[in-house]
């Protein structure tokens, strides 16, 4: 990818709780990629490109909230985020996206609206500008692929 076509310069990765578990939770339902597979690769996609990614994952919702609030004076210019289980009762991570103004996709591994009733409904969904469910880790990949490049 030629760098002076890249758009976002600063991109965070929020991956929410239990994603540290990846690998070992529930493969069939999110695959058999850990968290640190799915970090390098999307470090590889950015190699020679002038990107910086910053990667962060907690099961503590404040301390999410604590790192979308420090994008605010850290330079990150966009958000890639997967909240996991966050995605369907976190007003208060919702509302902490919404105070930084920065763009964001969500992104979920799993098809949410395919799964239990409960997991159907996102908090995220009608501020984030894009949302990819359902395509495993390569969900991630297009999603820094539109942040790089729109």
């Amino acid at each position: 990818m030629d760098s002076k076509n890249v758009k976002a310069r600063n991109i965070l990765i929020i991956h929410g709780p239990n994603l540290n578990l990846l690998g070992v939770r529930e493969p069939e339902i999110y695959g058999g990629v850990t968290l640190q597979d799915i970090n390098r690769n999307l470090s590889r996609l950015t190699e020679n490109t002038g990107v910086k990614l910053d990667f962060f994952q907690s099961n503590a919702e404040s301390a999410l909230i604590d790192r979308v609030q420090q994008t605010m004076s850290d330079g990150t210019d966009f958000i890639i985020i997967n909240p996991a289980a966050y995605t369907h009762t976190s007003i208060a991570l919702r509302d902490a996206l919404a105070a930084v103004k920065l763009p964001f996709i969500e992104v979920h591994l799993s098809n949410i609206y395919s799964r239990e009733s409960f997991r159907q409904k996102s908090y995220f969904s009608d501020s984030a500008i894009g949302i990819i469910s359902g395509l495993g880790a390569k969900g991630y990949e297009l999603a820094l692929e539109y942040a790089m490049t729109s």
